[in-house]
């Protein structure tokens, strides 16, 4: 019993003891727990002064986002006009080297320049030096000029006093042609007219020999008068004033035509007569003129199959150029210079017929109206001639 009593006494005391100890482990536990409470304490006041750090630190953080929001769109904006900028400068650095292009370009210009200028400087002092030169010999030829015009005064004044007397004797040669011409009409009449009566009354006695004589007689004479004729027409026209009048030439040279196509009926001329202008001129000496000029187009023709006469005009500045072009005889263009002179002839008259007034009667007839008449030719091709007269 005392043994139980013992043990249970030895077991309440371990237990003691171990309650003792597990009391000294709460001690210590309610200590380490509190010593815990206090941290938690400390720590939960930290963490109070942590969260109102963190709430500030928040609120700094928003600022700075709002802050960084508008710094980026300031960044994006700036970002752009760096971009336009960028753009910009790369149009530029285009344009400064395009620009840098032009002046190099115009660097080799300026030498290429001033190289032609260095030796146009050159030329210019050759000049200078030709210059010179040549205001030496103008110098010269003008003392030489002086010495000549002095001369051509004097000459002049003899040339005036020779004019004045060719003038002169040309007034006293048509008065002395008129009058010759004039005065040769009665005895040639007559000799003609003689010729003809012994002819019609002795040519049955007459052998052929003296018939033959007496019609060369009758020939000569008819060619006589009508050299005469065509002399005191050369005559008349220069004596005579011109009268200007306003010539429609397309009526003058149908007329014309007409008439002539008529005389030669047995040949088949044919004129081709364009339009012609009119012009201011002496109605009867330019009638004179186109008949003449005509009449040598349906002479010098005769020998061809089909005549064709060609008349037409055109403008020429002030002045009107008339043309007669036909397919004829023609002409040696060596020649030309004998056909207005009177009594100059390019065909003798066992192939044409003619005196050599005619054409000198053309001549001093445009000469007297201010114009010029001249002529172009082939042998066996035909000839044309012109003349011209100022504009109505």
């Amino acid at each position: 019993m005392e043994l139980r009593l013992q043990s249970a006494v030895n077991e309440l005391l371990l237990q003691k003891e171990a309650i003792d100890k597990r009391a000294a482990k709460f001690v210590l536990a309610n200590k380490e727990l509190a010593f815990q409470n206090k941290e938690k304490e400390k720590r939960a006041a930290e963490l109070v002064i942590a969260n109102k750090e963190l709430a500030f630190q928040n609120k700094e953080k928003d600022k700075r986002a709002e802050e960084l929001i508008i710094a980026n769109k300031e960044l994006a904006f700036q970002n752009k006009e760096k971009e336009k900028r960028a753009a910009e400068l790369i149009i530029a650095n285009k344009e400064l080297l395009f620009q840098t292009e032009l002046k190099a370009k115009r660097a080799e210009e300026l030498i290429i320049a001033n190289e032609e200028l260095v030796f146009q400087n050159q030329e210019k002092e050759k000049r200078a030096a030709e210059l010179m030169v040549a205001n030496k010999e103008l110098a010269y030829q003008n003392d030489e000029k002086e010495k000549r015009a002095t001369e051509l005064i004097i000459a002049n004044k003899e040339l005036k006093i020779s004019e004045d007397q060719v003038k002169e004797a040309n007034q006293e040669l048509e008065a002395f042609s008129y009058s010759v011409s004039h005065d040769l009409r009665a005895p040639l009449r007559a000799i003609d007219g003689y010729t003809k009566m012994l002819k019609a009354n002795f040519e049955t006695q007459l052998d052929p020999e003296a018939n033959r004589l007496m019609n060369n007689i009758v020939s000569n004479a008819k060619k006589m008068g009508l050299l005469i004729e065509d002399l005191l027409t050369f005559s008349r026209i220069g004596r005579r004033e011109l009268v200007k009048v306003n010539i429609p030439m397309l009526t003058i040279v149908n007329d014309i035509c007409t008439e002539l196509g008529i005389e030669q009926s047995d040949r088949k001329i044919v004129f081709h007569i364009n339009t012609l202008l009119p012009a201011l001129a002496d109605n009867m000496a330019i009638k004179q003129v186109w008949l003449n000029l005509v009449s040598n187009a349906v002479k010098y023709t005769r020998l061809k199959d089909t005549p064709i006469i060609e008349i037409s005009s055109e403008e020429n500045g002030d002045e009107i150029i008339y043309c007669i072009k036909d397919n004829g005889a023609g002409f040696d263009m060596r020649y030309a210079g004998k056909l207005f002179g009177v009594f100059q002839r390019l065909h003798s008259d066992d192939e044409f017929e003619g005196n050599g007034v005619g054409l000198a009667l053309v001549h001093r007839i445009i000469s007297k109206h201010g114009g010029r008449v001249w002529a172009e030719a082939k042998v066996n091709e035909g000839a044309t001639f012109f003349f011209t007269l100022n504009k109505s």
